[in-house]
């Protein structure tokens, strides 16, 4: 599973991270879990406002912060859902 988090490493973009892997431990899974500062990597990405949340290439979440249960939801997704 390979997880980014987009932003310019605003305090939004760290309590993203910090769910996240909060989230992925607490499910007992393993991820590449990246954090992309470099704003012409995160303009390919298409995105207005950050943090962005993408897992496994798919936005799952922009301009917010989205709460621990709705990541570990996200997680849980088989392909296609």
């Amino acid at each position: 599973m390979e997880i980014k988090i987009l932003g310019m490493g605003c305090p939004r973009c760290d309590e993203v991270e910090k769910r996240t892997i909060d989230a992925l431990a607490e499910l007992k899974l393993t991820a590449d879990v990246e954090k992309v500062k470099d704003i012409k990597k995160i303009q390919e990405y298409k995105v207005f406002s950050t943090p962005t949340l993408v897992i496994n290439g798919k936005i799952k979440s922009s301009g917010r912060i989205p709460s621990k249960d709705e990541i570990k939801q996200w997680l849980t997704e088989q392909p296609g859902e």
